[in-house]
């Protein structure tokens, strides 16, 4: 069973596989790894993606109370910093960036965030969320909640919250072959939930009737992603761009989809499946983050080289956090 050391240093390891190949296309980034793509962690350099789960991360770590008045100025300070460090110059993503913009000006975080952008910006961050060990209404309003300061869309919170549950359920040592049930089931449950508590009324800044509509097509578009992971897994195709499959990663369901079919094609082997992760020719990184954070919560962190642990970057940090995050897993 895996733990949280293995889902932070995870979602690290697979930003730094897919984070040189992002951008590239299949044939570009054959020739850069040949002969069929990275075998190692041959760099050690994260993207913002790990950058921005850390500052979640630290928010979770500084909270006495896991609620969204507790968590809200926690948030907003750490998304604030990153947004102005001078590490943040690893492309990051303009939705973020221009939320920040706004949350740092001090507006108010539902007219703040982009309300129209599910971009996977919102689940890339999620994976320490996953590794509480809290009520289930509690991850789920922490998971959307962490995604909608900066991406307002419905399906940004329904990935968010899934890739979070996807997190967990392997963390309780649910078996892989049994993941991608577990999580259409959860999806079918949670259409019509609406978190009040932790969402306010940021469903008002939509076009939908009620908050109810307004969350049920995040989860509608979200299950329609699974589903489509289902679909890819009947045939298991090991040499097809995995983009191709169940999308190229640039919006949050499809980041979700992505990362769990790589995932699932290799849940035993995590250079395998994080090397499928990062031949691919979209959001290469995000994909290869969230790959990597199920490798860590399937496989723990005996699941990764050794030597993985102190070459990369941020690992000081990356320690840190997984010591200090409340009521996690062991």
């Amino acid at each position: 069973m895996g733990n949280a050391r293995g889902v932070l240093y995870g979602l690290a390891f697979g930003d730094a596989y897919g984070y040189p190949t992002e951008f590239l296309k299949i044939p570009e980034i054959l020739r850069n790894h040949p002969p069929d793509g990275p075998q190692d962690l041959t760099s050690t350099t994260v993207s913002d993606d790990t950058q921005m789960m850390m500052a979640v991360s630290r928010a979770i770590v500084q909270a006495e109370r896991l609620d969204g008045a507790t968590l809200e100025p926690l948030l907003r300070r750490e998304f604030v910093e990153w947004a102005n460090s001078e590490e943040n110059d690893r492309a990051p993503g303009m939705t973020c960036m221009r939320a920040c913009e706004r949350l740092e000006q001090g507006v108010p975080w539902v007219k703040a965030t982009e309300h129209g952008s599910k971009g996977c910006g919102a689940n890339m961050r999620v994976a320490s969320v996953g590794v509480l060990n809290v009520p289930i209404e509690v991850r789920s309003g922490l998971a959307q909640f962490q995604a909608a300061l900066t991406h307002g869309h419905p399906t940004a919170l329904a990935a968010s919250d899934a890739t979070a549950q996807a997190v967990h359920f392997l963390l309780q040592g649910m078996a892989p072959e049994r993941l991608l049930h577990a999580l259409t089931d959860y999806a079918e449950a949670q259409l019509g939930i609406y978190h009040h508590d932790w969402l306010s009324n940021l469903w008002e800044e939509s076009e939908h009737p009620a908050a109810a509509y307004f969350i049920a097509r995040g989860w509608k578009e979200t299950l329609s992603a699974l589903l489509r992971v289902r679909d890819a897994l009947k045939n298991p195709d090991f040499t097809t761009d995995p983009c191709m499959l169940t999308g190229p990663g640039w919006i949050a369901e499809e980041a979700l989809a992505t990362g769990l079919y790589c995932f699932l094609l290799h849940p035993e082997d995590a250079k395998a499946a994080l090397k499928r992760a990062a031949v691919t020719s979209g959001d290469s990184d995000s994909i290869a983050c969230l790959t990597g954070s199920f490798l860590g919560a399937h496989l723990g962190d005996a699941g990764f080289p050794a030597e993985w642990f102190e070459r990369i970057e941020y690992s000081w940090e990356l320690e840190r956090l997984v010591k200090g995050l409340p009521l996690k897993h062991t």
